[in-house]
């Protein structure tokens, strides 16, 4: 069955969209190995200009003084508007930051590092942009995908205001992670709506096939979730990473594993217990008579073990730059590829049918 051109159009855009996000990730984890987080001190501009600068002579000799103290100003109202909704905790975590007051010096490949990333982002607000535009014909037909597309959209620009305070606190942990929690709650409504957007013209083609078992669902939900949770441990852990490197003047790295504290080691055990989850998980769906699903569990498995070589060779090579962005990939193509499989068995739950199979218990 042939879908229709808007169908065909929003989920073209879906699908770059959710691609983009990824790319915009990995370049997020090149800025974060490379220390290039504040290689632009200001937002959305970039030392004050749209094109940045490539030499220190185009800057005035106070420039770190004049960025700290925009930076202090723009926290100061942050920190007011926390303490009027009661977070006083976090506000005073804001200045309570070891690098508040201090301001990176000025290099060019960094600056060029951090604007690239920004140039990225901003190309990612205009897909999802797109996409929320293009979703328009199903208020109609749909309005969750309406909605969810919508949704997109406006959580993309609370994103952006996030990226901002992330500069102006000087990349304050609490911030990075919240800042990535976002991400992957918008690639996952992304995922979702392109799903639920194909839904009327794929349900022909699996209406045949044999019914799968149920229970599956709440193992796939604790995947997902466990998976949320080991990326943010996996985000304290890069946080850890960069205060032992500065602490280091980012030399000596074969010494700052050692340095880390009592996170890394829950970050790695954990891995193991994921990895366990998801074998079993896997091993259920292949029992299933679907294709889908099967493949599913197939990228699914072969991710999360790429994943954890990657962590591995980060653990006991002294942390190569080159592998830090790898696995902060991995992982949240591990969290995507997560909840399409959740969404897929849902939905062939719904259109083949009831099971004819006994519930899977563990």
């Amino acid at each position: 069955m042939r879908a229709p051109a808007f169908v065909r159009r929003f989920r073209f855009f879906g699908v770059l969209t959710v691609v983009s996000v990824y790319l915009l990730i990995l370049v997020g984890g090149i800025v974060r190995s490379t220390g290039s987080g504040m290689g632009c001190p200001d937002w959305p501009k970039c030392f004050g200009t749209w094109v940045p600068p490539i030499n220190i002579s185009q800057l005035p000799a106070d420039y770190k003084e004049v960025y700290t103290a925009q930076r202090v100003a723009k926290n100061k109202r942050l920190a007011t508007t926390l303490e009027r909704f009661g977070f006083r905790q976090v506000a005073s975590n804001i200045f309570a930051h070891p690098t508040q007051y201090i301001e990176t010096d000025f290099n060019p490949v960094k600056t060029w590092i951090e604007y690239v990333n920004r140039l990225v982002g901003a190309l990612i607000g205009v897909f999802v942009f797109l996409t929320a535009v293009l979703a328009w014909p199903y208020w109609r037909r749909d309005r969750t995908v309406f909605w969810l597309a919508f949704s997109a959209f406006i959580l993309t620009g609370v994103q952006g205001w996030l990226g901002s305070l992330v500069v102006s606190t000087n990349l304050l942990p609490i911030m990075i992670t919240i800042h990535m929690g976002l991400a992957l709650l918008i690639v996952a409504i992304l995922i979702y709506a392109v799903e639920r957007s194909q839904r009327e013209t794929v349900e022909v083609e699996r209406s045949s096939e044999a019914p799968i078992a149920a229970g599956m669902s709440g193992w796939l939900w604790l995947l997902v979730l466990l998976t949320f949770a080991q990326i943010v441990l996996g985000t304290q852990v890069r946080e850890q990473v960069d205060l032992v490197a500065t602490a280091n003047g980012y030399l000596q790295r074969q010494t700052w594993i050692d340095q880390l504290g009592s996170v890394f080691p829950v970050h790695r055990t954990f891995s193991a217990v994921l990895l366990l989850l998801n074998a079993y998980v896997v091993y259920q769906l292949y029992r299933q008579p679907n294709r889908r699903l099967q493949r599913l569990a197939t990228v699914v498995i072969g991710v999360i073990v790429v994943e954890i070589l990657a962590g591995i060779t980060l653990a006991y090579f002294s942390l190569p730059a080159a592998v830090q962005p790898v696995h902060l990939l991995l992982g949240t193509l591990l969290f995507g590829a997560q909840f399409v499989l959740l969404l897929a068995y849902r939905h062939t739950r719904k259109t083949v049918g009831q099971a004819a199979f006994p519930r899977v218990v563990a």
